[in-house]
């Protein structure tokens, strides 16, 4: 449903209630998370939210927990917007995920030079992790294994060149042992750099 507010801003509403700012096509905006599953978020879950875009996962994510921290390097203003439009609960960091270093991304029509963080470092801003969703388009590899320590649920997009990569074989490794996992390749991604993504739930059902 499409309509406009008392500042004439364009509005989107989904299906299941979520209010949008409407964003040019070339903003690569998303408002759905179909590929995500997430209705076994705890209310006391800490959830991250790497590569939050304009809020699809973290509101929705928000309905269910009460500590939920969304990383967003380019579309930081849509997603505080919408996040407000739609009762708060959400708190927004403009960065994205790496080991540190200053990195230069693009995304739909724009390009930005923005300080990374490791896991380890968002985690504890955040106050620890219960439950990592991850879109980062192949920085996902720069998680370091041990910074998943205490993590129970992970949903994470998995890319290889030219996305990404190259495949971070120890993040995979400590993946397989600690979780068990699938990691889905349907119903699109088919697209060229994208492996899928990755469902996984600790084996300790912390």
């Amino acid at each position: 449903m499409y309509r406009k507010n008392a500042g004439n801003t364009p509005l989107f509403t989904t299906s299941d209630g979520v209010i949008f700012r409407r964003m040019p096509a070339g903003a690569d905006a998303v408002y759905v998370v179909g590929e995500y599953r997430f209705d076994d978020i705890r209310p006391d879950d800490v959830v991250l939210d790497l590569g939050a875009n304009v809020g699809a996962f973290c509101i929705r994510a928000a309905r269910s927990s009460r500590h939920v921290l969304a990383v967003e390097p380019i579309l930081t203003e849509a997603l505080r917007e919408n996040v407000e439009r739609n009762g708060g609960g959400v708190d927004v960091v403009d960065g994205a995920l790496g080991t540190g270093e200053s990195v230069r991304i693009a995304w739909g029509e724009k390009t930005l030079t923005v300080t990374t963080r490791t896991l380890g470092e968002l985690a504890a801003m955040a106050g620890g992790c219960d439950f990592l969703k991850c879109d980062c388009e192949g920085a996902e590899w720069f998680i370091r294994p041990q910074h998943l320590d205490g993590v129970r649920r992970i949903e994470m997009e998995l890319h290889i060149p030219p996305i990404g990569g190259p495949v971070n074989r120890a993040l995979l490794d400590y993946i397989g042992e600690h979780y068990n996992f699938e990691i889905e390749r349907t119903p699109g991604y088919d697209v060229k750099g994208v492996i899928g993504v990755l469902h996984a739930i600790r084996k300790n059902g912390r």
